[in-house]
């Protein structure tokens, strides 16, 4: 049972998927699309076919990934959404602050990780972005995901540890719903903010991106066999789609919604 008003509690997009999240205060969602800017860049990890201008959904394993490139989580970037220019920072220095729109630009940034993770390497990395808004989602459908806090709590007393709700590289983080209550939401509409109504998809499955620490980039945890001894299934967390439109904001009410 919710003891609290359910409201937003964090926005985090991630612009180049598979590095660091970045913390909004409010974000304008449109219908059938992601977060602005999410997943809006990938970097190839070995030739994959993707074309740039007829985009299409392709598998993780084709970019880098903390799933298997757990080295990347250690990285802190800032994405300027007007400029597209990314930098990087490792070892607590500046390494790359290159404009990803231009080819300068990206080859520069494709240096920066042949230097850094060349034996994770399959093949030449490549800076690669999709027309028409496309997202490099886990998923084909663009989507917002939300992750429970309470989900989140419940998970960390199971593994006795701290558990950072970022290992779980959500858009929207809630509060107020009892602990996998986001389960029972699937297939309804919920209404966020004044005007935006989100219809609750499916439940997020989840790999072993998610052992990584989002601030070490040291796999430490067991989240997925955390998930399934505790709890019976390895899923943290839901996919929804924008069905109507509107801005969202940290402290925006969530309001059941309708099937």
């Amino acid at each position: 049972m919710n003891v609290e008003p359910v409201s937003i509690r964090a926005i985090y997009r991630y612009p180049i998927k598979g590095l660091s999240p970045q913390a909004l205060d409010q974000a304008p969602l449109s219908v059938g699309q992601t977060i602005p800017a999410d997943r809006l860049y990938a970097i190839e990890n070995g030739p994959s076919g993707f074309d740039p201008d007829t985009p299409a959904y392709f598998s993780k394993n084709r970019f880098l990934m903390l799933m298997r490139n757990e080295r990347l989580a250690s990285l802190r970037t800032h994405f300027d959404e007007t400029s597209h220019t990314l930098t990087i920072e490792s070892e607590g220095r500046e390494a790359v602050r290159a404009d990803l729109r231009t080819k300068e630009g990206r080859l520069a940034t494709e240096a920066f990780f042949r230097r850094f993770m060349p034996r994770e390497l399959l093949g030449p990395p490549k800076v690669i972005f999709g027309k028409n808004g496309h997202s490099f989602s886990d998923v084909a459908k663009k989507v917002v995901s939300i992750i429970n806090l309470a989900s989140v709590a419940a998970v960390e007393n199971a593994a006795g540890a701290p558990v950072n709700p970022l290992r779980f590289r959500g858009n929207l983080y809630v509060a107020g719903w009892s602990a996998w209550h986001e389960f029972d939401l699937v297939g309804q509409t919920l209404s966020v903010g004044k005007n935006a109504r989100l219809k609750i998809v499916k439940r997020i499955q989840r790999c072993a991106a998610t052992d990584v620490d989002p601030d070490t980039g040291i796999r430490d945890l067991t989240i997925p066999r955390t998930l399934l001894e505790n709890f019976d299934h390895t899923d943290c967390g839901v996919y929804a789609e924008v069905v109507t439109a509107g801005d969202v904001a940290v402290g925006d009410f969530i309001l059941p919604g309708t099937q």
